[in-house]
């Protein structure tokens, strides 16, 4: 009888082998599980981390180490330390600066105001005037403008800065100021603007200005996640007294001068007055993080007391080293709030289940919702991540525009008359809490109604999304694909 049972053999060498590997993999799966359990995330986010990087074994490692959701834990004691020596600025700005009273809602807007003091120590201040920047050109004109009649100090961070037409002419006026004895301080991120080497920074150091990378990548930072912690910030300061901020960088890529048909289509903001102030606070704990250097000499000159401003706003920073995610919150707060309007634009909509849930409620409650995105993002992935999620919007009767001039890069909010905001943060879960951000909010119609018009300008260069979508399978899973990535974004 032919036996057709056939036995394979392993060598008991490669048994061994096997079993090792079985338990390195066992011993990497509770390792990578209780690193991943101890950052204190959502259970659904926790779970899909382990599992999707169970299946990855080593490489899965290095993935969480360097683009994980981690919580910035040790250099929170290092970021204390800046605000420490910062706080007697602070408590003496507080005890000097008028308290701007409200005529209209003043208990509501009060309560708002108070969850941003709690959760930042930012109080509700004024500005004396707010203007709208729409653009490359109004914006590089107006902060070159503003450089140019500084007299003590020009401080600047942002994400990013590179050493084309408008990097080289702001470099070029700030060695121009520094020449003239007036206190240049540049920031950068390390990553963002990774472009800027030595010999374009050196004529600035040569001057007299001072220059620092925050977070650069380095050797010895290998075993330190610090990868997804950007200053996204764009902050400009002249003297204390006037102050810039809003999404664009120093980049050619965002000057229509030089791309007339595709630069990114943006909103900054410039302020004066007291305002200006916290602006300055922000950039100062990022530069005392950043270069180590703890001191700030006459503090009249770098926070002139101004009388108090007819705009109501007040000046929210946010980042991974604070655990409120107050941006987040802040968006959360006022969108329950609307009774009337919710206006939202924002270049990269990959929104966390709460912000989702609010949307989708004010709209099911009647409010007008209304999102204003790209056409085409800069970012594939983002595009079809946000895309993944027009479905249940307009289900509940949010109506969708995407912008098809250009890449839109503004982020915006409108909040009925009472509520607004403008900044730095896109409405996405980086944003909410890896990056540290910078937003104004204002209160009352004088900076909301600005932010109304001007979103009503931009949704008529822009295409209603119909009711009904009609996408083949592979569309549709490219979109579900997307949005499973949505805790990267």
């Amino acid at each position: 009888m032919l036996d057709l049972c056939w036995t394979l053999e392993i060598p008991e060498t490669t048994m061994t082998v096997l079993k090792l590997a079985g338990v390195a993999w066992l011993v990497h799966i509770v390792c990578l599980s209780i690193w991943i359990i101890l950052q204190k995330r959502s259970p659904v986010a926790t779970l899909g981390w382990i599992l999707a990087l169970s299946f990855l074994p080593y490489i899965g490692f290095l993935i969480y180490h360097f683009l994980g959701p981690h919580k910035l834990i040790k250099q929170q004691f290092k970021r204390l330390i800046p605000r420490t020596s910062l706080k007697e600025h602070s408590d003496y700005l507080q005890g000097h600066i008028p308290v701007f009273a409200f005529n209209e809602h003043p208990e509501e807007i009060g309560h708002v105001a108070e969850l941003v003091r709690k959760t930042t120590g930012y109080p509700l201040t004024s500005a004396h005037d707010l203007q709208l920047l729409v653009d490359g050109e109004q914006t590089y004109t107006a902060i070159l403008d503003a450089i140019a009649r500084a007299k003590h100090h020009v401080h600047l961070e942002y994400y990013i800065f590179e050493p084309d037409h408008i990097g080289t002419a702001l470099r070029d006026l700030l060695i121009t100021k520094a020449k003239e004895g007036v206190r240049v301080r540049l920031l950068a991120d390390g990553l963002g603007s990774s472009n800027l080497k030595s010999r374009f920074i050196q004529p600035l150091l040569d001057a007299g200005a001072e220059f620092a990378f925050f977070h650069k990548p380095r050797l010895s930072r290998l075993f330190k996640p610090m990868v997804n912690f950007r200053t996204h910030r764009k902050i400009v300061i002249c003297d204390g007294a006037t102050g810039f901020t809003g999404g664009l960088n120093i980049t050619d890529e965002e000057d229509e001068r030089i791309h007339p048909d595709d630069a990114y289509h943006d909103i900054h903001l410039k302020l004066t007055g007291n305002a200006v102030h916290w602006l300055q606070m922000t950039f100062l704990e990022d530069w005392f993080y950043a270069t180590r250097v703890q001191n700030i000499p006459d503090v009249r000159r770098y926070f002139p007391i101004n009388p108090t401003g007819p705009f109501p706003v007040q000046v929210i920073p946010s980042g991974p080293d604070n655990p409120w995610e107050i941006i987040h919150r802040f968006y959360l707060t006022i969108i329950q709030r609307a009774q009337h309007r919710v206006w939202l634009t924002t270049p990269y909509f990959v929104p966390t289940e709460p912000t989702l849930f609010a949307l989708t409620n004010a709209a099911l409650r009647g409010v007008d919702v209304r999102l204003l995105v790209p056409k085409q993002s800069d970012s594939k992935l983002v595009t079809y991540a946000a895309r993944s999620y027009f479905g249940e919007l307009k289900a509940s009767g949010v109506k969708i525009w995407e912008y098809d001039k250009r890449m839109l890069h503004s982020k915006t909010i409108v909040i009925d008359h009472q509520y607004s905001l403008i900044g730095t943060a896109n409405f996405d879960n980086r944003s909410f809490r890896m990056n540290f951000e910078i937003c104004v909010a204002g209160y009352g119609r004088k900076l909301t109604d600005r932010l109304a018009e001007q979103f009503l300008k931009d949704i008529e260069a822009s295409n209603l999304v119909p009711e009904h979508r009609t996408l083949s399978f592979i569309g549709r899973f490219f979109e579900a694909v997307a949005r499973l990535s949505s805790p990267l974004l």
